[in-house]
């Protein structure tokens, strides 16, 4: 990747990097553990973002 961004493809990769997170502790205490995992998690090996 260019170290030159775009502004908008800049944005695109900030947001994405903040959306890799888990499931918040409070969530899974809430659902008693069912849910575990994050809908959005992404990780950067297996699924690449649109540019």
């Amino acid at each position: 990747m260019a170290r030159n961004k775009p502004a908008p493809l800049k944005r695109r990769l900030g947001r994405a990097g903040k959306l890799t997170r888990r499931a918040p502790v409070w969530v899974m205490g809430k659902t008693r553990g069912r849910i575990r995992t994050h809908v959005k998690r992404r990780s950067w090996r297996r699924q690449r973002i649109k540019p």
